[in-house]
């Protein structure tokens, strides 16, 4: 059996004004049709079955999920108390499921907002990993071919091929030699270069045991804790134990905490238009322009004006004259406007906002 666990707890904060921690980018109308958790469970169809979709979030944002997502089941909604990471996030997906399905049960583990263009290759390379995740005791990650030195991606560096006798995963699947956090241009430049570098996707597939055998393993404070919440599941008690074991564990993310320690860890290799649309500046790279080579969303008038990227969702007008190379995104409290290729900093802007009290616009 295969199950999704889609992690939808995130905040998106470099997507900044039209994510924001009410309502963060998983949620929001980003390109194409529906929101990107919407998107996510859709290209899971019909691969793993919609009773089958699990989604982690925060108490915060629960209601978000049930009005996107109403063909999964109320009971499938995996509450957090509070954001801690992606480490904590994938343990307590596990701890719970392990309490329904067995250990070899297949955990497709997944952000809610990432953009995936190509949804039948990408099936196609999702099957070899629940393959791969049943037939070896690994954790598979999924790394993206990458077709450009990006900065704003992780990577992860491949090693030798997997020693298999399944036809399926025969010169497909690769052990992990080394993780990289995201890189400056020159270095990714130098990985690209090497060859043997692909983006890190943050896409997991192993069996609940496996996964939670190596989580115990590399993150032993937050085992014992996992444990003392596991018995107290289906107990009055159980929101209680949840949020008192959220407060002593560490905000560590499952790459650092987990995969960058683990010597079981594979990945395998595909090609399917992706992108995890982290910053405006990578939406605009992605969307389609005009003959000026603007990106232009909502009620906007340009006159001699290029290569900008314009997002308007208030329906006020928005003027440009005389201008280039500009980020402008505008919604019914915030306007946020800087030089394109400088939207990574966006987070920076959020970060002065909360140290100012400036709560009402995040």
């Amino acid at each position: 059996m295969v199950l999704a666990v889609v992690m939808a707890g995130g905040l998106g904060m470099r997507l900044w004004p039209r994510s924001t921690e009410r309502k963060p980018k998983q949620f929001v109308h980003v390109m194409g049709e529906g929101t990107l958790i919407q998107n996510t469970v859709v290209r899971l169809q019909p691969f793993v079955l919609q009773e089958n979709v699990f989604v982690v979030t925060t108490d915060d944002l629960e209601a978000h999920v049930r009005e996107q997502l109403p063909d999964v089941p109320v009971a499938n909604i995996i509450r957090e108390p509070f954001g801690r990471n992606t480490g904590p996030c994938i343990a307590l997906a596990a701890t719970i499921l392990r309490q329904k399905y067995d250990d070899d049960t297949i955990l497709v583990i997944l952000p809610s907002d990432h953009v995936i263009q190509n949804v039948r290759e990408f099936q196609s390379v999702l099957n070899r990993a629940c393959t791969a995740a049943m037939a070896q005791q690994c954790i598979v990650t999924i790394g993206v071919m990458p077709t450009r030195p990006e900065s704003g991606f992780g990577y992860i560096q491949v090693g030798d091929d997997v020693e298999t006798t399944n036809p399926i995963l025969d010169g497909r699947l690769q052990h992990v030699r080394t993780f990289a956090e995201k890189p400056d241009v020159a270095t990714a430049q130098r990985f690209i270069d090497a060859g043997d570098f692909v983006w890190n996707s943050g896409i997991f597939v192993a069996r609940i045991g496996v996964l939670l055998d190596t989580i115990h393993k590399h993150l032993p404070d937050h085992g014992p804790l996992f444990q003392v919440y596991a018995r107290s599941i289906g107990n009055d008690d159980e929101r209680d134990v949840l949020e008192n074991v959220y407060r002593q564990i560490r905000s560590v993310s499952f790459d650092i905490g987990v995969m960058e320690k683990a010597q079981n860890a594979c990945v395998v290799e595909g090609a399917f238009g992706w992108s995890d649309v982290g910053t405006w500046d990578e939406l605009y790279r992605m969307s389609m322009k005009d003959t000026m080579n603007n990106v232009l969303e909502g009620n906007v008038v340009t006159q001699n004006s290029s290569n900008c990227f314009v997002n308007g969702s208030s329906g006020r007008l928005i003027g440009l004259v005389g201008v280039e190379n500009l980020i402008v995104v505008e919604t019914e409290t915030s306007i946020l406007i800087c030089e394109r290729g400088q939207s990574e900093k966006t987070r920076d802007l959020v970060e002065l906002l909360r140290r100012r009290h400036i709560s009402k616009h995040l």
